[in-house]
């Protein structure tokens, strides 16, 4: 409501710099009535209008109330079909690297698998940082995804069957040598879906934020 005061508060302090602007539009006076008149009749239509074109902005402040459940489930739709994500690193300057990366979709912690060539530069950053950032962005949706973790890297064999794509045989011909996995564990998610609701926060606009107990790295 305090966006609706500040709405209406403009359009009245517009009103009484350009009178005759707004009283060709919203109102018919008599030319011999008093100024003060003519405001209070130009004052609640204008209130009026104001309230009804705030209506959908406290809806969606009203539809952002989601559980812990409903915003993980979100958080894993829009992570399932999106098929890309940013893979952010840190590198030992404190410098931060993002490239573009076909994830695994999240398991029922939403725990991520990515996969990589152990010899990139990814890989020696997670060993120094492993705290990492994945980012998902559904633009047809106007959604976005931003998971903070900690990587580990593994290379386990049955994993290693178990997370394979064949498409990418072009890129790991000796999968044994060449492919290694990334397992990210969250710690924090945030999501945002304006189409279903899921909105920021109005005055912060910070976006409705999921936090996961730190779990032990096996």
């Amino acid at each position: 409501m305090n966006l609706c005061r500040i709405h209406v508060r403009r359009i009245f302090d517009r009103t009484l710099h350009h009178p005759a602007r707004y009283r060709s539009r919203f109102c018919n006076l008599n030319a011999t009535a008093s100024k003060s008149r003519r405001m209070r009749r130009l004052i609640w239509p204008i209130a009026l209008l104001a309230l009804i074109s705030s209506a959908p902005l406290i809806s969606a402040q009203n539809a952002n109330k989601q559980t812990r459940d409903q915003l993980i489930s979100a958080a894993r739709e829009i992570m399932t079909t999106t098929r890309y994500c940013a893979l952010i690193t840190t590198d030992a300057r404190g410098v931060t690297h993002a490239r573009t990366m076909d994830a695994f979709a999240p398991d029922d912690q939403m725990i991520v698998w990515l996969a990589t060539n152990p010899r990139s530069r990814k890989v020696a950053e997670i060993r120094r940082h492993p705290r990492v950032t994945l980012y998902y962005f559904d633009r047809e949706n106007q959604a976005y995804v931003t998971l903070s973790g900690i990587a580990q890297l593994v290379n386990d064999t049955n994993e290693k069957t178990r997370h394979w794509k064949e498409e990418w045989k072009a890129f790991y011909p000796n999968r044994d040598r060449d492919y290694l996995l990334i397992r990210v564990t969250p710690l924090k998610l945030e999501v945002v879906n304006t189409k279903t609701g899921i909105v920021g926060d109005a005055r912060m606009w910070q976006a409705p934020t999921v936090t996961f107990p730190r779990r032990r790295q096996h």
